[in-house]
């Protein structure tokens, strides 16, 4: 039920990370304390081995503040820093204030500490922690004037776009996201090649953050870091409350594009994500929401203590100033995934508990405000979604129904108009179309060529047609080994011309399938690499 990864030292957790079976909040940190254990053992581990083989810790690359900066930053602008983060401010408004701030404090302090513009924004900085700590802690309240549990307000629609399969606008204070679902066939998973071999998603969630999300402009590329580790995080959120293969046999995409940021995108994406795959009709178990929390200290180079402020839903700010972003997404049960890390000195389990409750009671929250948007998920798929037959052949006669070169399936495709038509290597075939009366005429005309009684024709969907010219050269000989070139390959084999046709061209050559299960000893994940691989246009096969 838990996938965990934890980092810490002896006293405290630095980091955890890891996807859940709807967890409830008591064993996910039973699971960390198990795993910090662990973590006392290899850090005592460590201090023996430094013992023996250690080496003297250089500090002589440190250098400390100019003696009396901090002082005299904490004395001239504690002031003004309680007035932008008196809780009146936008945004905009807060950012503007707070960069020239900035400036004004590096012309005014390198008058008296000349060429420490680096350590007067540190100090600078370490101020703006404290004073947002304080009025936390004294009043209760944070820089935007929300409670210190307070959820930003929230704002939710699904059926945004009339085309396609689902879709949900997703608003939480200046957070937004766009968030679109599309169903299809088996043929549309997802491929990853890996060293293991090429890889199938049935779910994959693709998360787009634009400069222009935070105001800015710049290039847009291939996806960064920051695309692929919040787009991963919000895929493990929704994995868990997905249908299984056997109950809703499509392959599911979802895109969330964050048009506006000021603080947890990738949870608003695993709230906008739930919203759109419910509009397109996916059976989920049940709806899914994300929060991020955060933690304010007084002093950022301690470990959390009992006076640890912790803060639901938070800002860019809060994120850029205070010492934790712990991301928690689940249902109204438990988590489906989570992601901690901290810029303290650690976390205490004590502290992490008091944070995990705090986010189940702000996750409820959100869930209660998706339910006004759409409780459950629509009962029909939309009518722009193919529908699916699912069918089994003998692995013997894949390439009947694929044909020479794939002749046969595009035809089968075309005569019978379907969106698409897949032949796993076990044999299963999956038929998409969005007629069905035509799709189960494609299933019996495959029935018939894999019983040997469709002698690999075509017809059925769009009348009769000029017969395809056929071999007519002798047949091959069983046990005798042929060099054949190589026409197709594809994830259950690989075909093989092992015969010529004539030399004219009006009849093809002989061609056959060498299953996947053939081309090696060992198991072939990727039939194409391994050809590749081999640098060949032919292979050696008996028959």
């Amino acid at each position: 039920r838990l996938t965990l990864i934890v980092a810490g030292t002896k006293d405290a957790v630095l980091m955890i990370e890891g996807a859940a079976d709807f967890l409830p909040e008591e064993l996910m940190i039973e699971a960390v304390a198990f795993g910090h254990e662990a973590i006392k053992v290899q850090c005592a581990g460590l201090e023996e081995l430094a013992k023996v083989a250690g080496k003297e810790k250089k500090y002589d690359s440190i250098v400390p503040p100019p003696e009396g900066l901090q002082e005299a930053v904490d004395e001239l602008y504690s002031d003004r820093i309680d007035e932008i983060y008196g809780g009146s401010m936008t945004k905009k408004d807060q950012s503007e204030a707070s960069s020239g701030l900035s400036k004004m404090v590096v012309e005014e302090m390198e008058e008296r500490y000349p060429e420490e513009k680096k350590a007067i924004k540190s100090a600078l900085k370490n101020l703006m922690c404290r004073r947002m700590f304080a009025q936390a802690k004294r009043d209760g309240i944070r820089i935007d004037g929300r409670k210190l549990d307070e959820v930003r307000t929230i704002d939710a629609e699904a059926g945004l776009f009339p085309r396609v399969h689902g879709s949900a606008l997703f608003t939480r204070g200046e957070t937004q996201v766009v968030a679109t679902a599309t169903l299809g066939d088996s043929g549309m998973k997802q491929k990853l090649d890996k060293i293991s071999g090429m890889v199938k998603k049935r779910f994959y969630l693709q998360y787009t953050f634009p400069p222009s999300c935070v105001g800015e402009t710049g290039r847009v590329g291939m996806p960064g870091r920051r695309e692929v580790g919040h787009g991963n995080l919000a895929e493990r959120a929704l994995m868990p409350t997905l249908p299984s293969e056997s109950d809703f046999p499509y392959a599911i995409r979802v895109e969330s594009l964050v048009t506006e940021s000021n603080g947890s995108s990738s949870m608003a994406s695993v709230c906008g994500g739930c919203l759109a795959l419910m509009d397109a009709g996916v059976p989920i178990k049940s709806p899914i929401a994300g929060i991020a929390m955060g933690m304010l200290l007084g002093d950022n180079d301690s470990v959390s203590d009992e006076n640890a402020v912790i803060v639901s839903d938070i800002l860019g700010t809060e994120d850029a100033l205070g010492t934790m972003d712990f991301k928690v997404a689940g249902d109204k049960d438990g988590i489906t995934t989570f992601q901690l890390d901290i810029k303290c000195e650690g976390l205490t389990l004590e502290t992490m508990a008091t944070a995990l409750n705090q986010a189940k009671a702000g996750r409820l929250h959100i869930l209660g405000e998706m339910e006004k948007a759409l409780a459950v998920s629509r009962p029909e798929l939309p009518a722009t979604v193919p529908k699916v037959l699912k069918m089994k052949i003998p692995e013997g006669a894949i390439g009947k129904v694929i044909g020479p070169g794939g002749k046969q399936i595009r035809a089968i495709i075309e005569d019978f108009e379907l969106a698409n038509m897949n032949v796993e290597e076990d044999g299963g075939v999956q038929i998409s179309g969005f007629d069905m009366e035509k799709m189960e005429k494609a299933k019996e005309m495959i029935k018939e060529l894999t019983a040997g009684g469709g002698g690999g024709g075509r017809g059925g969907g769009r009348g009769d047609r000029e017969p395809r010219p056929e071999y007519a050269g002798p047949d091959a000989e069983e046990g005798k080994t042929y060099i054949g070139k190589i026409t197709g390959i594809h994830n259950f084999g690989v075909f093989v011309e092992i015969l010529p046709g004539a030399e004219d061209g009006s009849t093809p050559g002989l061609e056959g399938l060498c299953h996947v299960s053939e081309l090696h000893v060992e198991r072939v994940r990727n039939p194409e690499g391994f050809i590749r691989g081999m640098n060949t246009e032919t292979l050696e096969v008996s028959v």
